[in-house]
């Protein structure tokens, strides 16, 4: 790879590391979705340093140009990542509509017992309309 090329892409990958670690620092963004972008930066950066593990890997894969194989790895994690979110809110989006499902049953459930308790409170009132006519 060449020098320049592997400056620049040290360059981008340790500054992807410190920004998510900034933004968890922050608590931005939480622990549990920070490990997978840490990961990935620190893969990237370790192929950014060592250009040999990087041709090895490209030249395993088939690929004749390093930097391009840096740039399938991380559309690979990018691929990884948006899975994982995927399931993320899937998942969130069940829990949100069985949430409205019972909030929904709860406001049913009190208006029916406020509703109770007006009809009992009604003729105890028209008793004593009654009571106080007489």
């Amino acid at each position: 790879m060449q020098t320049r090329l592997q400056i620049i892409s040290v360059l981008v990958s340790g500054g992807l590391f410190l920004f998510v670690f900034e933004l968890v620092r922050r608590k931005r963004l939480l622990e549990r979705y920070a490990l997978l972008w840490l990961f990935a930066a620190a893969v990237l950066l370790a192929l950014s340093v060592w250009g040999d593990l990087l041709n090895r890997i490209s030249t395993a894969v088939g690929v004749q140009y390093g930097p391009a194989a840096l740039f399938a790895v991380a559309l690979g994690f990018v691929v990884v990542l948006m899975l994982h979110f995927s399931l993320v809110i899937s998942k969130l989006t069940d829990q949100n509509k069985i949430l409205a499902q019972r909030v929904a049953l709860l406001e049913r459930r009190m208006t029916r017992a406020i509703g109770e308790s007006d009809e009992d409170d009604e003729p105890a009132q028209s008793g004593s309309d009654l009571t106080a006519s007489r």
